[in-house]
């Protein structure tokens, strides 16, 4: 099938790729010229492991461009994707859907024959109705469906996630736009993904719903973290215990300093936001979202509390900058927080991450090592915030010789407290008390 996608961002891209891996013809679309061009160079804007050798490979056979232009890619479309940013509106928290509406716009001047309309970015409920409007506003002899399609893609294994899924979710009644996704993800079937047909509504719904509870479950197990520090038990114990009950399930159980990332802060702060317009307010969300950003300032004080309160003048190296690992992104990463925090303590940050390059531009002040023993020497305590596989296997003892003070503040419980004491160092975690 004819595939156009607007938006060459991270679900644009990954979607774009892996739909024409499965064999469709895709025209990735984008108004930033300069990104096009190096996307045509084979220039990956974002760091997705395996996302480069796909677009190159997918380049290289003939089904996947880049257009800046996208007049004649929407005319030959079947299904036309809308996968463009929707953050936070400043001031009240909503979704800011301008770039869906100018999508929208432009669709409707462009289409020819009957065409699919999908959302593919994460939008509130109702969004599709207005997409329908404008649209039907701008071509009313337009031939069109309008249908909702989130994405669940995790940064880090999005491609995976996207040929793997655990479910497809559909919302739309009409039974040509049903046709015409059944076949863009008939790969899929030999895999028996279920796909899941809704109303359009509904779909929108599930997929903010999905966010919020994942990260109410995040921040359950910060809590329980908590507790077990002050009663002396095991998070990673209590976790493994809770989780191994199928009702539960054992992901998203891992404490640490707080979700970060580019969907479960501003999804689950629109959720909050729809619900108190309809009269419903979500109270469990609410909490979560306040709970999680003052977890996120307080995990300084832990590291103060490792130092003797006292970190005017100390070093502090830090271990990871980015969200979550196998990812660039440093949108609400702990991070953030956390450094700034240090540095009004008095602290003097030196710090690494393989792939955290825009937090050059984010953070001021931070002497940016290009490995991890750099980061650490001189350091009288290390912080370990984002868990990169090659911080589960630093030589510990180079490391120990390297720092001015054995002092490591481990905030997601990578290494084993017995095997750090014994190697001398000054260790603490998060739960494990």
């Amino acid at each position: 099938m004819r595939v156009t996608m607007i938006g060459t961002g991270y679900v644009g891209l990954v979607s774009g790729a892996c739909f024409a891996d499965f064999g469709h013809d895709v025209v990735c679309v984008d108004k930033d010229a300069g990104k096009i061009e190096r996307l045509k160079k084979g220039e990956i804007p974002i760091f997705e492991p395996g996302l480069d050798d796909l677009v190159t490979r997918n380049v290289r056979e003939g089904r996947l461009a880049f257009a800046v232009e996208a007049g004649e890619a929407i005319r030959a479309a079947d299904a036309v994707f809308i996968a463009v940013g929707t953050p936070s509106r400043r001031g009240d928290g909503h979704a800011d859907l301008s770039y869906v509406h100018a999508a929208a716009e432009e669709i409707a001047g462009l289409m020819d024959g009957f065409t699919v309309v999908v959302t593919k970015s994460t939008v509130p409920v109702g969004t599709g109705d207005e997409i329908e409007a404008i649209i039907r506003k701008a071509n009313p002899s337009a031939d069109f469906a309008v249908v909702s399609n989130p994405e669940f893609l995790r940064e880090g294994a999005a491609i995976e996630d996207f040929k793997r899924p655990d479910r497809i979710v559909v919302g739309t009644e009409d039974e040509r736009a049903k046709a015409v996704m059944n076949e863009l993800y008939r790969p899929l079937f030999l895999n028996e993904t279920p796909i899941v047909f809704t109303g359009r509504r509904t779909s929108e719904l599930i997929k903010y719903a999905a966010n919020a509870f994942l990260a109410l479950k995040i921040t359950f197990i910060n809590e329980i973290a908590d507790l077990c520090e002050a009663v002396g038990a095991d998070v990673q114990q209590v976790a493994r215990g809770i989780g191994l009950d199928k009702r539960i399930g054992n992901k998203f159980l891992n404490a640490g300093p707080g979700y970060g990332g580019s969907c479960f802060p501003k999804d689950t702060l629109a959720l909050v936001r729809t619900a108190q317009d309809a009269k419903t307010p979500m109270r469990l969300i609410e909490t979560t979202v306040a709970i999680n950003d003052a977890r996120k300032k307080a995990m300084a004080g832990r590291v103060a509390d490792a130092l003797e309160g006292d970190l005017n003048g100390k070093v502090i190296g830090v271990l990871g900058l980015t969200f979550k690992p196998n990812t660039d992104d440093m949108r609400d990463a702990p991070s953030l927080d956390i450094i700034p925090a240090l540095q009004a303590m008095g602290a003097t940050i030196q710090a690494y991450d393989p792939e955290g390059h825009e937090a050059r531009q984010m953070l001021r002040g931070v002497d940016f090592k290009d490995g991890p023993y750099e980061a650490v020497e001189g350091a009288d305590a290390v912080v370990i915030i984002t868990e990169w596989d090659q911080f589960r296997a630093l030589d510990l003892d180079r490391m120990k010789l390297l720092m001015k003070a054995p002092n490591v503040i481990d905030l997601r419980n990578i290494y084993r407290p017995e095997d750090m004491r014994s190697r001398g160092f000054r260790y603490s975690s998060v739960g494990r008390g």
